[in-house]
């Protein structure tokens, strides 16, 4: 009798989780998010919240720093490009300083648009390498609601630069592409740009992402986490060499 009821017992489901509850879960159960995009590979959410970050940001420098002077900035560290301006009459200077300025202006509020591109290339390079390099049966949405999760512990990066940026924080030499010191990069400004770069994906929080990338794609995967490791780092490797050395040709 007593086994006749264990087995006629029903087995609880594990509960599925709302979007809010899956972006609380990533910085403190990460295991149930990932496990949760098994059932829905919905990923609006986080897209969200770093769409608003990235305006907000955009914001933020637009305001405290401004554009001009980012985009000075951006001249100045780059040897021929500098170069270059320094050949051009003032009137041209100021031409293609007002050219490059509303481009970059306009680059910084779409960061949002940025991040989406990148995150389904990301999500289709993690879907070929698993599905073809380890057999396994994840699909294309799943890995880019991984990757997406994965990314928000970026959102502290960002809230990080715009508190710095309305208390005034180093905003005469502000750099865009080290707003903070949470990355290696920032704390060798006199280094040659390409190791700059290189360093710049030894980040506190770009770090944290890439761990949970890890997790989340042995979850979707079934896969153990050492291969998961293997190819997502290996990938994120790949990355760095290719974007150093990208930066090192461009000087």
């Amino acid at each position: 009798m007593e086994e006749a009821m264990v087995a006629g017992a029903s087995v609880p489901e594990v509960k599925s989780l709302s979007q809010t509850e899956r972006v609380v879960d990533i910085f403190v159960a990460p295991t149930k998010t990932f496990t949760d995009i098994l059932r829905s590979a919905s990923w609006w959410l986080p897209f969200l919240l770093m769409l608003l970050a990235s305006i907000a940001a955009a914001f933020s420098i637009d305001k405290k720093v401004g554009f001009d002077r980012v985009t000075q900035m951006a001249v100045m560290q780059n040897p021929q490009a500098a170069d270059r301006m320094a050949q051009l009459t003032p009137e041209e200077q100021a031409a293609r300083m007002s050219i490059a300025t509303v481009i970059t202006k306009d680059s910084v509020y779409a960061g949002g648009l940025f991040l989406l591109a990148i995150a389904a290339l990301v999500a289709l390079l993690m879907w070929a390498s698993f599905n073809f390099g380890l057999g396994a049966q994840t699909t294309y949405g799943q890995n880019l609601a991984v990757f997406l999760y994965a990314y928000l512990p970026h959102l502290f990066l960002v809230l990080l630069e715009i508190v710095f940026l309305w208390l005034g924080v180093n905003t005469e030499n502000f750099d865009i592409n080290f707003p903070v010191g949470t990355s290696l990069g920032y704390y060798f400004s006199d280094a040659p740009n390409w190791i700059r770069t290189a360093l710049s994906f030894l980040d506190l929080f770009g770090l944290w992402s890439l761990v949970l990338m890890v997790l989340g794609m042995a979850i979707i995967s079934r896969r153990s986490k050492t291969q998961a490791a293997v190819i997502v780092v290996g990938w994120w490797l790949l990355s760095l060499l290719a974007t150093a050395g990208l930066t090192a040709m461009r000087g």
